[in-house]
C-alpha cells in the first residue's frame, strides 16, 4: 500500500523536517502565517472546540520579555528566530461552542460549564491542533523549533491572561547554518504498533 502523499510531500512534511536550532534571518510573512491558519484550522478536536491561540511575538521589545522567560539554552534562538509564536489554551473556549457547533449548541452548558473539565479538553484538544500547527509550519516550507523549556507562569503573566494556559513557544523561520542535530532513534513499528 502506498501514502496519497507523493513522497516529496512526504520528505517535507516527516522524513527530511527537523526542530530547527538556528534560522536564517529571512523574515516569516503575515501572509505565510495566514496560508499556515487557512491550512491547520482543519485540525480535529472534540466538539471543534479549537482552543488554540496563537501569540505572535514579532517586536524586539516583547521578543526580550519572552526571551527573559526561556530557559538558558532556548534564549539565543528566541532571540534571533525571524518569528516566535507562542502556543495557548483558551479556557473559555466554551463560549464559542454555540457558533461552532450550531447543531448542538447546548454542549456548552452540557459538557463544559465547569472550568476544571475545559482545562483538561482545553489542554487534549490544543496540543493537538499544537501538532497541526507545526505540519502547517513544515507546509509553508519553513522550519519549526517548538520548545516548552520556559517559565509557563511568567509567560501567562507577561503575554496572556489567567483564562489563557501556554502550551508550548515555536520559532519559526528557514532553518540556518547546523541548524538541526543529527536524526534521533525512532522506536521500530513492532514497539509502537500492538493488534489485539
Amino acid at each position: 500500500m502506498t501514502l496519497a502523499l507523493d513522497a516529496a510531500a512526504q520528505d517535507l512534511l516527516f522524513r527530511a523536517a527537523h526542530t530547527a536550532n538556528t534560522f536564517t534571518d529571512e523574515p516569516v510573512s503575515d501572509e505565510q502565517v495566514q496560508a499556515i491558519y487557512d491550512l491547520v484550522q482543519y485540525a480535529p478536536t472534540a466538539f471543534n472546540s479549537t482552543p488554540l491561540r496563537v501569540v505572535l511575538v514579532r517586536s524586539e521589545e516583547a521578543r526580550e520579555r519572552l526571551v527573559s522567560h526561556m530557559a538558558e539554552g532556548n534564549r539565543p534562538k528566541t532571540r534571533t528566530a525571524p518569528l516566535v509564536a507562542i502556543l495557548a489554551t483558551d479556557n473559555e473556549f466554551h463560549e464559542e461552542l454555540p457558533h461552532l457547533m450550531p447543531h448542538f449548541p447546548q454542549a456548552k452548558d452540557l459538557f463544559f460549564s465547569e472550568r476544571p473539565a475545559r482545562e483538561g479538553s482545553a489542554a487534549l484538544n490544543g496540543a493537538l491542533q499544537a501538532g497541526y500547527f507545526i505540519l502547517g509550519i513544515r507546509a509553508a516550507g519553513l522550519a519549526a523549533g517548538p520548545m516548552t523549556g520556559f517559565d509557563f507562569a511568567g509567560v501567562q503573566k507577561e503575554f496572556l491572561d489567567d483564562d489563557h494556559t501556554p502550551l508550548m513557544v515555536i520559532n519559526i523561520g528557514k532553518p540556518g547554518v547546523d541548524a538541526s542535530h543529527p536524526r534521533s532513534p525512532r522506536l521500530a513499528y513492532d514497539q509502537v504498533i500492538t493488534t489485539v
